[in-house]
């Protein structure tokens, strides 16, 4: 048996928020890349990723996280990470992803980030 993922995608007053939950690995991370592709695609350039689901990432999870960041920066948009479980959280702060990410704790925190409209240590 494989382990699960899922994504959940919802619109919040003009933000795209992914609630990831489960394992985020090379057999999964297609599906998040997928699911951020849609959203660009359909004009959305700024994402909320919530983790609080999100039980294990990858080095392919992360690379996901990447590939889109600068793209979406440089269309005004942004990606902001939220509910990061400690296990997790670990795994960015060894990357260093809390210096390139916006990383809060609710998905309102988030949302309360783009309207300030900068990108500011949390």
């Amino acid at each position: 048996m494989g382990n699960s993922f899922a994504i959940q995608a919802t619109q919040q007053e003009g933000v795209s928020v992914l609630a990831l939950d489960g394992f985020l690995d090379a057999h999964t991370a297609p599906q998040f890349e997928e699911a951020i592709e849609r959203e660009i695609r359909g004009g959305r350039r700024r994402i909320i990723v919530d983790c609080g689901k999100l039980t294990y990432i990858s080095s392919a999870g992360l690379g996901v996280f990447m590939s889109f960041i600068e793209e979406l920066r440089e269309a005004g948009g942004d990606i902001k990470i939220c509910g990061v479980i400690p296990k997790v959280r670990q795994v960015f702060e060894i990357l260093g992803f809390q210096t390139l990410f916006d990383i809060v704790e609710t998905v309102p925190q988030a949302r309360a980030r783009f309207e300030e409209g900068g990108s500011r240590e949390g």
